[in-house]
């Protein structure tokens, strides 16, 4: 019944990210620590440091994190075309996807670089590491506060708020490990810090590595219960059943849910005010594109070979 179709694509959940606040907030992370992936590198290399190498490395693959995570937010705003129905929003999934296997492809370097440095260990020069690593506490602190007021509405923003603060915590560690071997002339100290940085990086990746795999899948969203949805349309008045119901996310911000709504004959020319109840209903649980089909009480849903 084409009728009973709804599509509220359009119906954007209050509080999802505005761009125009993001966008400043990306463009400052990227400038940022490029400059400081420009700094550990020279740093690193003068002073024969793995610890500053491999947190530039990592540094480097968060810019580009914020890069695509940025061209992701404003594909979305594209309009959808005849090839492309839904427009480009996925890509902020595909982005946080690949955001998350890029991180664990710059860990595997990190524990390899490790290991190699506690077989033929280098004299590094600590004094040095611990100022770079200071700066980086500095710029990684403030990066991620420009996501903090964010990172709860969208999973990219959560990821380079993640990122950030991580990081923060990672240039700490080398903080300590520069003031650890200045003063003790401990050098594989240089290597276990980095290891360290591997296991920080590794448990902060993995929550987004599965979240954004399970949304790659058409899994249902993290935070949705279907149980609790069902039993919210089912509150509306006329709703004998709800069944075939399907939800999954068209971005990391959007997402949609498709079901078959068994109602009584009388009540199917009453079916448009129905449906705004329950789009009134969904958009209190953050699904925001819906689409309805309707079933009259006697209908056979097997024989109609429904879905």
């Amino acid at each position: 019944m084409s009728a009973g179709h709804d599509h509220s694509g359009h119906h954007h959940h209050d509080h999802a990210p505005k761009l125009d606040h993001l966008n400043a907030a990306f463009i400052w992370g990227i400038i940022l620590n490029s400059a400081f992936v420009v700094i550990e590198v020279v740093a690193g290399l003068y002073t024969h440091s793995l610890s500053l190498l491999t947190d530039a490395g990592h540094n480097l693959s968060d810019v580009a994190s914020l890069a695509l995570a940025l061209l992701a937010f404003k594909l979305t705003k594209v309009n959808a075309n005849d090839n492309y129905t839904y427009g480009y929003k996925r890509s902020t999934i595909i982005v946080s996807f690949f955001n998350a296997v890029i991180l664990f492809v710059a860990v595997g370097f990190i524990i390899y670089e490790a290991i190699m440095r506690f077989m033929h260990a280098e004299v590094v020069s600590g004094g040095t590491m611990a100022w770079v690593a200071f700066i980086g506490i500095g710029i990684n602190a403030f990066t991620a506060w420009l996501f903090v007021k964010d990172k709860d509405t969208d999973l990219n923003v959560k990821g380079a708020y993640l990122h950030m603060a991580v990081d923060a915590i990672v240039s700490f560690g080398v903080v300590i490990s520069g003031l650890i071997i200045y003063f003790t002339k401990l050098y594989w100290i240089d290597s276990a810090v980095s290891l360290i940085i591997a296991i920080v990086i590794l448990r902060g990746t993995w929550s987004l590595l599965k979240d954004s795999l399970r949304l790659e899948m058409d899994g249902v969203p993290k935070a949705m219960e279907l149980e609790k949805i069902k039993a919210e349309l089912m509150k509306c008045k006329g709703i004998i059943d709800v069944h075939h119901m399907h939800v999954w996310a068209l971005s990391t911000t959007e997402n949609a849910l498709t079901a078959h709504l068994v109602i009584k004959p009388e009540l199917l020319p009453t079916f448009n005010s129905i449906k705004k109840d329950l789009r009134h209903r969904l958009q209190h649980m953050d699904i925001n594109h819906a689409t309805f089909e309707p079933e009259i009480e006697e209908e056979d849903c097997k024989q109609l070979n429904c879905d």
